[in-house]
């Protein structure tokens, strides 16, 4: 599984003219999965993207994780994290998880982050749980985002 994580002062993905999903400060999520991918695999995943301490404290040092900072999260599935480009220039998407596979677990992904975000409510600063938005997955969508920092990291449960 591969998460492609970006710090965002502010994101939004567009299906057929219509934004369906957007977010002020927080993480962009491109999720990529492949067949051998399971929910535990997912669990892993989720709590490194939750826990991961990359937005500034006050002496400007990256300290903090997403709740501490009051960030929501837009989940985007993206097959094409899994393109193998090592022969000619047409990529390689066979690596990729099936459809059905990857739906499945970006659903779990989805609704498990939409859990927990309601669980950390009271460690943010506002009190809220956290947001959690979505792209439409298998749609042809566009996806606009300002990358604060610019700070992007690239997650692979075969490195956790």
């Amino acid at each position: 599984m591969k998460f492609l994580i970006q710090r965002v002062t502010e994101a939004s993905v567009t299906v057929d003219g219509n934004v369906i999903g957007e977010i002020g400060k927080g993480f962009f999520v491109l999720i990529g999965v492949c067949d051998t991918d399971t929910e535990e695999i997912a669990d892993k995943m989720i709590k490194k993207l939750l826990g991961l301490r990359i937005f500034a404290d006050s002496e400007g040092k990256t300290n903090l994780d997403i709740s501490s900072v009051g960030g929501d999260l837009l989940l985007v599935s993206q097959f094409t994290l899994y393109a193998n480009c090592k022969k000619g220039n047409r990529p390689s998407f066979i690596k990729s998880g099936s459809p059905e596979h990857a739906e499945k677990l970006y659903d779990y992904i989805v609704n498990k982050c939409t859990a927990l975000g309601k669980e950390m409510s009271s460690s943010r600063p506002d009190g809220n749980a956290m947001k959690v938005e979505t792209g439409s997955f298998g749609a042809d969508m566009s996806c606009k985002l300002i990358n604060d920092g610019p700070f992007t990291i690239d997650l692979d449960s075969d490195e956790l």
